[in-house]
Formats: structure tokens, sequence, C-alpha cells
């Protein structure tokens, strides 16, 4: 079984951004419903004030907005389909696991298109919250191994905050250069650990571009 992380891995740009502004497009009240309080919280955010997982709950509020959702969804994709790497396209496989942070409500229509399984961050539309844990760094690894997974045979992402699962591959690939260039896991000796351990401790992506 090979692993996948999603946004900026097998596709790209970010899905939800993308899809916030894919909906902004096309319903314009947004502009003055969400925006606002989006590009707040983005600052409250960048300065500390609040954390992340409070930030990116009202990110997704815009979920929450849209009357025509499952249009909204399938028309997105029907035009970002494209975005999935040609690499990844070329080595699909039936019994791939898609993990991804982003909701499971933007990444359950392309991994049905795609025909792999998929486990993402469940958002409740209705009220606003997360349901579940964010499926991100250490979740994911948490995920895999608590659903008693066979081997994984190749992990890949973007991100070095996905060490943790990335060590629990037979071997770990790096995704770079807009989803594009796949490369080896870097080396991670003591000082790639501490940076990493930083990182997850503050609530931010390591992005090697």
């Amino acid at each position: 079984m090979n692993v996948y992380d999603f946004d900026g891995t097998i596709f790209h740009p970010n899905s939800s951004v993308l899809f916030a502004f894919s909906c902004i497009q096309h319903h314009p009240k947004l502009l003055f419903t969400y925006l606002p309080m989006a590009a707040k919280n983005l600052i409250l955010y960048e300065a500390g004030k609040i954390p992340e997982y409070l930030f990116l709950r009202r990110f997704f509020r815009y979920l929450c907005m849209i009357d025509d959702f499952e249009e909204e969804i399938e028309r997105f994709w029907d035009k970002y389909e494209k975005n999935i790497s040609e690499w990844y396209l070329k080595q699909k496989r039936p019994d791939d696991l898609i993990l991804s942070a982003s909701p499971t409500c933007i990444i359950e229509p392309i991994a049905k298109r795609l025909g792999v399984n998929f486990m993402a961050t469940e958002y409740d539309r209705e009220y606003g919250v997360f349901t579940n844990n964010l499926m991100f760094a250490k979740e994911k690894s948490r995920y895999v191994i608590d659903h008693g997974f066979p081997v994984i045979e190749n992990f890949y992402s973007d991100s070095l905050t996905d060490t943790p699962l990335a060590l629990c591959a037979e071997k770990a690939h790096l995704v770079t250069n807009r989803a594009r260039t796949v490369t080896d896991w870097p080396e991670i000796d003591a000082d790639a650990i501490k940076k990493v351990e930083r990182k997850l401790n503050s609530g931010w992506s390591i992005h090697l571009k």
C-alpha cells in the first residue's frame, strides 16, 4: 500500500484555499460575509493571537455559507481535477490511501473520481466545527497505526511535519516544485528532528520549495 498527502503532494495548490476562492467567485456575497472575517483571523493567527485549530475552524466557515455546496464542489473538481500530478496518475493503484488535513467534503469527491481510499478532517458544515482531530502531522501516523493498516510501501508528502508517518513507511519521498518533483526523504538527524518538533509544536508546516 502506498500512502499520500494530498495538498502540495499530488495536487497543487492547496485545495481548501483554491475552493474558497472558487466559492467567492461564484458567490460574491462572501466578499462581505466571509472574506473580512477570514482576513482578520489570518492576521490574528500570524501574530500568534489564536491557535491553529481555531484559525482553521474559522477559515473553513465558508463551507457553511454555500447553499449549493454539492453542485459547487463537483463544478470545482470538474475544473481542477487536471491539477492532479501526472507522476501520481502514472503510478496510481486501487489500494492507495490519501491522508489529508483538508475537509472530507472537499477530498471525498476527488478521491472517488480517482478510485482510491482516503481519510481527511471531518468538518461539520451545519455547526462549523471539527468532529475529529485534524488529519495533520502526527495524527496521520496515529490513524494508520490505530487502524492496523498493512505495511506502507511508499509514503509521499511535501512537508517534513509528516516525518512521523514517513518513519512508518518502508520508503518515504519528498515532493517539491509545485507537486512535480519527487525525491528521497531527507536523512533525519538530531537537528532535523528538533526542527520538526518545533514546527509541530508551533502549528506551522515545513515546506521545502
